[in-house]
């Protein structure tokens, strides 16, 4: 580097002073022989070097793996006629074309070939017990009765939740002042750049906050994306107009952590930070207590001790929830007492699934931080059989970096014999021991010891899953791996990787032989999907079924094990909907209504789809078409493209007419016409039915003036019964000639409906 910028540090040199000069360096360096000290401002203010935020766009890894991918041999749900058996792809033929289709069979030898048209009907049966399901029987109603059934529940349990959500609108409650000077000092000293997403969240926080109703928001993220920053500002918003912040936490840990977070962030200012758990003596408890009746304490963190009955707070503004789901029954009753009007903010790390987020805009404030902080890497992520020596090495390379390192070991009763196995092979570390059957005192001395780098190797069961946050440990060993839970390996995973440098997580098994089909799937998917936030991932089913559940207020379980999950994640929306649009239009007048779309089916008389000369493995055809046949944007379209042609290679003449007719699909939903069938002599546009009022109200005059006006020699309007049809002549030279004709058209009265649409090429 100093070769290449040599003209431009001897002319700096030659004064002998400091000079500030924008270089293109990351970090600084010395040159003895020169005598040159460079230093970078990052390095001079004691910053983290910043790299841009990953675009969304170029984080997002391989589009046609991001769905999840159906297997021959699993479980499937159809909407219409149940949970079924995926046994292949089959290629029949469909009107004049031969066409691939997907074989599901049924109870009672039940067959159904599922055509390109109706994949978005099926989805992977999954659910939280993971258990194999009753194969549903064709041509009965069971089907249909389970999904009423299951539809009424969440229905009832909506229900609930609006109703809430009104009464709350209908509080008045206390409204904070524009942000301060104050305010924006504080957050100019977070030593991170904030993300796109964090600097939303917030903002949407303070302006709850600054509404004359009390705020009720859940904010979802990741571990380590940066919810506590945001808690930390709304608890400094409240504490400037006087008022008491409450932050409740479900363990003494988390507990701890936070209170040394909020008491660093603020302690430029005037606030009093105090925290009450089991960690405390009586004695401080009585005090922090008494002060805290009197206005002496600002913010508060503490365990569910904070809703003991002596607990009165002078003048409480703020109440922060970290986790809820994690508190009792009981706990939560007290809760619900307190949040009456009060401002409320509850953080999760338990991801709630994006399409559940859109329906319940309204129904519940809902924010979402799912960019990764600046620096932050993907998690090296290794599974091995146990080899000390291995270990040994593991452990060594972080010390060497002066780092930190968990082991997690999830049996109390052989934990000291573990300890006393890696200090007989690793001497010179020091070793923490902690776990959830010691002492409160012992276990915080432990977690203090470990935070002051008295240990090196911090050796517990799986307490550490969340509420740890020490961006000194960057590698996590997990012996036993096969033991835990997808979830629990990705919670544990997240505890390191917090700072700029690259993070280890290695997960220990006896053997690879010895562990179940099970676990090693786990152990594949955990490995593989290492990029940042996928504990939004379909890897994270499970924990989106508690996700989807937890917002709803409702024991889920059952219901998803009848349906599957993502069938229960569609009726949620559905019930959320009509909700919002019938029951409780007027108070959900001033949202406004979901963009009117259509799922229509395009039918052809030639040959669409993916050859196996092109792309031989099945798998892999069927996330391609299920891809294709749900993409919501032509840049989705584009991407799937550019895959393929990296992957297999340039584009066959069917495929690229699939392609094609997968983005006539795109503008013809936004058109909103039900189907298309291309035949030899004519292609018939189909439009919605008769009592699509709506449509007919608004749209269908709009779109008929339109094309009187630029297509009348081209097309003709005809009614079949009920049926109102568009008819094309067919005098194309080519299938493709036709599609891209078909596109434009589409796309066209798309723009005349939905003037908002951006022209896309």
């Amino acid at each position: 580097m100093l070769a290449e910028l040599h003209e431009e540090t001897l002319a700096l040199l030659d004064s002998g002073q400091v000079k500030i000069e924008t270089l293109p360096l990351k970090k600084g360096f010395v040159h003895r022989d020169s005598k040159l000290v460079v230093l970078t401002d990052y390095q001079i203010f004691n910053k983290p070097y910043r790299t841009k935020v990953i675009s969304k766009a170029r984080a997002a890894k391989s589009k046609s793996k991001s769905f999840s991918s159906i297997k021959r041999g699993d479980f499937v749900v159809h909407d219409d006629y149940g949970i079924g058996k995926y046994v292949g792809l089959e290629t029949i033929k469909i009107g004049d074309a031969n066409q691939e289709t997907m074989k599901i069979l049924y109870a009672e030898g039940g067959v159904v070939y599922v055509n390109l048209n109706y994949l978005n009907l099926v989805k992977r049966y999954s659910s939280q017990e993971k258990l194999a399901p009753t194969l549903s029987t064709l041509g009965t109603s069971e089907w249909q009765n389970t999904k009423q059934r299951t539809k009424k529940k969440i229905k009832e349990a909506a229900r609930e939740l609006i109703n809430l959500y009104a009464r709350r609108k209908a509080t008045k409650g206390f409204s904070f002042g524009k942000d301060t000077v104050w305010q924006k000092e504080l957050e100019a000293s977070f030593i991170y750049e904030d993300t796109e997403d964090q600097e939303k969240v917030t903002g949407e926080v303070k302006q709850d906050m600054e509404a004359e109703n009390p705020m009720d928001r859940l904010v979802c993220g990741d571990v380590g994306f940066g919810k506590t920053e945001v808690a930390v500002r709304a608890a400094f918003k409240a504490t400037q107009e006087g008022k008491q912040t409450a932050v409740l936490v479900p363990t003494t840990i988390l507990a701890e952590q936070h209170f040394n977070t909020f008491k660093d962030r603020l302690v430029q200012f005037p606030i009093k930070v105090a925290a009450i758990s089991r960690f405390q003596t009586k004695k401080e408890q009585v005090e922090v207590v008494k002060d805290l009746e009197c206005g002496k304490i600002d913010v508060i963190v503490g365990t569910h001790r904070l809703l003991s009955k002596d607990i009165v707070f002078k003048d409480l503004g703020l109440l922060i929830i970290d986790e809820e789901h994690r508190f009792g029954v009981i706990a939560k009753e007290k809760l619900r007492s307190f949040k009456h009007n009060v401002d409320t903010l509850t953080l999760t790390a338990t991801p709630i699934p994006r399409t559940l987020n859109l329906s319940l805009l309204g129904a519940r404030d809902l924010s979402i931080i799912a960019t990764p902080p600046p620096n932050r890497q993907p998690i090296y992520t290794h599974v091995s059989t146990f080899d000390i020596l291995k270990i040994k090495e593991w452990i060594n390379t972080e010390l060497s970096r002066n780092g930190q390192i968990y082991f997690v070991h999830d049996r109390v009763e052989s934990i000291d014999k573990l300890a006393g196995y890696l200090k007989k092979y690793i001497p010179e570390i020091q070793i923490g021991i902690a776990h959830g059957q010691m002492k409160p005192s012992q276990l915080e001395k432990v977690i203090h010891g470990f935070l002051n780098r008295q240990y090196d190797v911090l050796l517990s069961t799986k307490i550490i899953e969340s509420g740890i946050d020490i961006p000194n440990v960057n590698t996590i060993i997990i012996n036993r791996a096969d033991r835990f839970g997808l979830a629990e390996l990705h919670q544990l995973r997240g505890r390191v990787g917090r700072a700029a440098r690259q993070a280890y997580a290695y997960f220990i098994v006896p053997s690879m032989s010895s562990i179940n089909k099970k676990a090693l799937r786990r152990l594949q998917a955990i490995e593989e999907f290492t990029e940042l936030g996928s504990g939004f991932n379909i890897s994270m089913r499970d924990l989106e079924i508690r996700g989807a559940g937890n917002l709803l207020g409702i024991e889920q379980t059952g219901f998803v094990n009848d349906v599957g999950f993502d069938l229960f994640v569609k009726l949620i929306n559905e019930a959320v909907e009509e909700l919002k649009y019938e029951e409780f239009k007027e108070l959900f007048q001033t949202l406004p209504k979901p963009k009117e779309k259509t799922e229509p089916t395009i039918d052809t008389y030639f040959e669409i789809g993916i050859p196996q000369t092109y792309m031989p493995e099945q798998s892999d055809r069927l996330n391609f078409y299920t891809a294709l046949y749900s993409v919501s944007s032509i840049e989705e379209v584009e991407d799937l493209v550019e895959e393929m042609k990296d992957r297999f290679g340039s584009l066959p003449q069917m495929v690229s007419l699939l392609i094609s007719a997968a983005m006539l699909k795109l503008f013809a939903s936004q058109a909103l016409f039900e189907r298309i069938i291309i035949q030899r002599k004519n292609i018939f546009i189909i439009l919605p039915k008769g009592e699509k009022e709506d449509y007919y109200k608004h749209h269908f005059t709009v779109m008929m003036r339109h094309i009187m006006e630029k297509y009348s020699d081209r097309v003709k309007f005809n009614q079949q019964k009920e049926t109102l049809r568009l008819i094309i002549p067919n005098n194309f030279a080519s299938p493709s000639a036709l599609l891209e004709s078909l596109i434009g058209f589409a796309k066209d009265v798309s723009l005349i409906l939905n003037p908002k649409i951006p022209a896309v090429a």
